[in-house]
């Protein structure tokens, strides 16, 4: 049976870790915007991660979800957790758009979405008691949402490429 509240919170938290540091640069500029990989460069010659991951965007993506996280009646550690496991495999998920020489921002069908979602909706299981069964249409309901609301973001001037 599936934890249909549940599967809702979950979303709205991996949404807004997502989300928020969209937002973030559009109210904030070019303030925070340190690059993470600090500009290093790959064996292959390509940035580690790419100039659109930035210090100011991580630290949105795993604040917004914890605040969020307290009316959900959960602890702020289990948004931040849930946050920084959205970016660790966005950032996987750069790591491997540079290595296959796509531009940031650039679309990857599957690597953008999936990666982004699962490992935060694996972690999150216990705390919201979510069943595998959850978990996996938490994705692709994330993934489909992604991709509809992403021409949405972008139309607003939040993203930088529609999907």
């Amino acid at each position: 049976m599936i934890s249909l509240w549940s599967a809702l919170l979950v979303l709205l938290l991996i949404g807004s870790a997502n989300t928020a540091p969209l937002f973030a640069k559009k109210w904030f500029g070019d303030r925070g915007a340190w690059p993470l990989d600090g500009g290093v460069r790959w064996f292959d010659g390509e940035p580690l991660f790419g100039h659109s991951k930035i210090v100011r965007g991580l630290v949105i993506a795993i604040s917004v979800p914890a605040l969020l996280a307290i009316p959900m009646q959960h602890p702020a550690w289990h948004g931040a957790v849930i946050g920084l496991a959205a970016m660790v495999d966005d950032l996987f998920s750069s790591f491997c758009k540079r290595r296959m020489r796509l531009q940031p921002s650039s679309q990857a069908w599957g690597l953008d979405q999936i990666p982004e979602v699962l490992l935060p909706a694996w972690v999150a299981r216990a705390w919201f008691a979510l069943s595998a069964l959850d978990v996996a249409v938490i994705v692709v309901v994330f993934f489909v949402l992604e991709v509809v609301l992403s021409k949405l973001l972008y139309r607003l001037k939040l993203r930088d490429r529609p999907y």
